[in-house]
C-alpha cells in the first residue's frame, strides 16, 4: 500500500455503534428532505456521476459540465442553503481530525449496489493542513487508496457501518477511491432506501482560517 499507518492515514473500525448510527440516520432523513440528493455531472463532457450526493454545512461541493468542480453555499437544484451539520459530526470532527477550526462542508454521497467511484484527490480545498474525515454508514464497501501520484501503489480495506477514515498529514492528498460495495451487509437504510446501499459523510475544511 502506498500510504503507511504513520503518515497520518488513521482507521476507526467501529467507532460509531449502532444506536449512534441509528440516531445519526435520523438526523440525515430530516436534512436530506431539505437538501435532496442530486447526480453530479463530469465538467466538459457532462457525463453523470454513479454516485448521488448531497452536502451539509456552510459550503457543498458540486460538479457540473459548465462550471466544474466549486463549493458554493446553495443546492444547485433547489437554490437554498445547505442545511447545517449535525452535531453529532460536527463532534466526531472535534474528536478524530485534531484541527482547530470546524469543518465547513460534510459530502453526502450515496452509493447504491453497483455504484463505483474511481480514484481521485480531494484538491479542491485551500487548506491542506486540515484532514478530510470520512464515515461509513450502511452497506460495506472496499476501499481503495494509494499515495500522492496516480501511479503509486495501492492497497485495499474493508469498511463496515460506523467505521471512520481520517485523510491527513501526508495522506490527505493520497489517492482513493471505493471498488465496490457489498450488498446486503447491513439492514441500516433499508427503510430508507429499498435497495439498502451506503451513505459516506465527508467532513472537509475548504478555506485557510
Amino acid at each position: 500500500m502506498g500510504i503507511s499507518a504513520n503518515n497520518g492515514f488513521e482507521i476507526h473500525p467501529g467507532f460509531i455503534d449502532l444506536p449512534g448510527q441509528k440516531a445519526l440516520i435520523a438526523a440525515l432523513r430530516s436534512a436530506l428532505d431539505l437538501a435532496p440528493l442530486f447526480v453530479p455531472r463530469m465538467p466538459r463532457s457532462g457525463k453523470p456521476f454513479s454516485v448521488r450526493m448531497t452536502n451539509l454545512g456552510p459550503l457543498g461541493w458540486v460538479s457540473d459540465k459548465e462550471g466544474g468542480y466549486r463549493y458554493q453555499r446553495s443546492h444547485p437544484e433547489t437554490g437554498n442553503p445547505w442545511p447545517p451539520i449535525p452535531d453529532m459530526v460536527d463532534e466526531i470532527w472535534r474528536r478524530l481530525s485534531g484541527y482547530p477550526h470546524p469543518p465547513e462542508a460534510c459530502l453526502v454521497n450515496y452509493y447504491g449496489s453497483a455504484t463505483r467511484m474511481g480514484l481521485h484527490q480531494d484538491r479542491d480545498e485551500k487548506d491542506f493542513s486540515a484532514p478530510v474525515v470520512s464515515i461509513s454508514l450502511g452497506d460495506a464497501c472496499r476501499f481503495r487508496i494509494g499515495g500522492a501520484k496516480r501511479s503509486d501503489p495501492t492497497g485495499s480495506i474493508k469498511l463496515t457501518s460506523g467505521d471512520i477514515v481520517v485523510l491527513g498529514g501526508e495522506s490527505r492528498l493520497a489517492f482513493h477511491g471505493i471498488d465496490r460495495i457489498y450488498p446486503g451487509t447491513s439492514t441500516l437504510l433499508d427503510s430508507w432506501f429499498p435497495d439498502g446501499g451506503r451513505l459516506n459523510l465527508t467532513l472537509r475544511r475548504v478555506s485557510a482560517p
